[in-house]
């Protein structure tokens, strides 16, 4: 078994780099080094903490079961699709192509990125990303995976994430996501 595994294309493309990766961290460029030359380089060991958290994550996955967890996923992903969609925000993709684990929703314009998503942290605990490339500063990116895809974690976000809108200045009625997040579950 391998943590990971490249395609030739992937190879290539990894030798085709024009810059410098700029951290150790399994940095790939050198640790093809590893192998198939005479002059054999030492890069690091890999953090054994690693190889533990792969072991016992594929471990809870067989434990619950596949079709279990893809299934948990999408009930979690369709209860915060509701209750963020009664909250007025819209997601950045088609219904169809959207990733039960990740639920990328654009920024009312009333509400500052970086400010709202401080907010989440400080007051609430919760970190969510925000927008890359042409969505940086338009849209938050809210994961629910694995042990956070949960009922429980989907109705915190969404109180959480309505204080934050109502704060700054958004037109909620308030509990709203919730209550959508709950006739979700309920059907």
């Amino acid at each position: 078994m391998s943590p990971v595994s490249f395609s030739q294309r992937a190879v290539d493309a990894l030798k085709a780099r024009k810059t410098k990766v700029q951290s150790w961290y399994l940095d790939l460029t050198t640790i093809m080094s590893y192998w198939g030359s005479s002059d054999r380089a030492y890069h690091h060991t890999a953090p054994i903490t690693m190889v533990y958290a792969l072991r016992e994550g594929l471990r809870l996955v067989l434990e619950e079961g596949l079709e279990a967890r893809f299934a948990r996923h999408q009930r979690n992903h369709v209860a915060l699709r509701a209750g963020l969609e009664a909250m007025g925000l819209e997601f950045t993709a088609a219904k169809h192509c959207q990733l039960p684990q990740l639920n990328a929703v654009k920024i009312p314009s009333i509400v500052d990125d970086i400010a709202g998503r401080k907010r989440l942290l400080s007051e609430f605990g919760i970190e969510i990303g925000g927008g890359l490339g042409d969505f940086k500063g338009k849209a938050w990116r809210i994961g629910i995976m694995g042990q956070n895809s949960r009922p429980n974690c989907v109705f915190v976000v969404l109180a959480a994430m309505e204080q934050v809108l109502i704060g700054a200045g958004a037109k909620i009625e308030p509990g709203s996501g919730v209550a959508a997040a709950e006739r979700a579950y309920a059907s």
